[in-house]
């Protein structure tokens, strides 16, 4: 379960369990509240997204429930089963360049470029899986975790693997490489097929997930 809880003026105004499909900042806003995410706690199966919130003016609401599943039947749509996925991600940049690791063909979007991390794994903090996850795909060893934002998507439609009402977490963090080597995949048959420090001044060179853009925006990098 992920715990949304909101604090304003030194004490706790409004909390609620994060529902399948719901992104925890419209969640804020559809109950009247204008929210910046300030910790992550916990691990996966108890998680608390904090978050500093002030009341909206006029009091505006935000819809907190992603698509509805264009062009399936009724029946179609009581048959699939919700899944919610945490993962864990890190900007790390080092001597200019950032740390990307590439799809493999398995994911559904080979050969582009990620930010490094994974799923988070019961029981584990999204810090320790942004370490574990950094080392499993590119052999860099990180340190100097720091949360800058939590995304979320969520899909209902047909993909490879079928019918999916698919709930992504993403909690973003920066990291810090303080020897950085050659990047080798270690978690070979997984969802990398290859990392690589690629130049920032490069980086329109790589075709990137649209996470990326949005994590560089957030650290100030683009």
């Amino acid at each position: 379960m992920i715990t949304v809880v909101g604090e304003h003026a030194g004490r706790e105004v409004v909390s609620f369990a994060l529902a399948h499909g719901e992104d925890p900042v419209a969640g804020l806003g559809a109950r009247g509240w204008d929210a910046q995410v300030e910790a992550v706690e916990g691990v996966l199966g108890d998680l608390t997204f904090r978050y500093a919130v002030v009341p909206l003016e006029g009091g505006s609401v935000n819809d907190p429930v992603g698509p509805e599943g264009p062009g399936l039947s009724r029946a179609e749509r009581v048959h699939i089963v919700p899944h919610q996925r945490v993962a864990a991600y890190a900007v790390v940049v080092e001597q200019g360049r950032l740390l990307l690791t590439q799809l493999a063909p398995r994911t559904g979007a080979a050969g582009r470029w990620n930010l490094p991390g994974g799923g988070v794994d019961p029981g584990e903090s999204p810090v320790e899986a942004v370490v574990r996850e950094v080392a499993e795909e590119t052999s860099q060893v990180v340190d100097d975790v720091r949360l800058i934002d939590v995304m979320t998507q969520h899909w209902v439609g047909r993909s490879a693997r079928g019918l999916e009402d698919y709930h992504a977490v993403r909690v973003l963090h920066t990291a810090r490489c303080a020897r950085p080597t050659h990047p080798v995949v270690h978690d070979v048959g997984g969802s990398t097929s290859d990392a690589r420090w690629v130049p920032l001044d490069d980086l329109s060179s790589v075709e990137v997930v649209a996470s990326v853009p949005v994590a560089l925006r957030a650290v100030g990098l683009a």
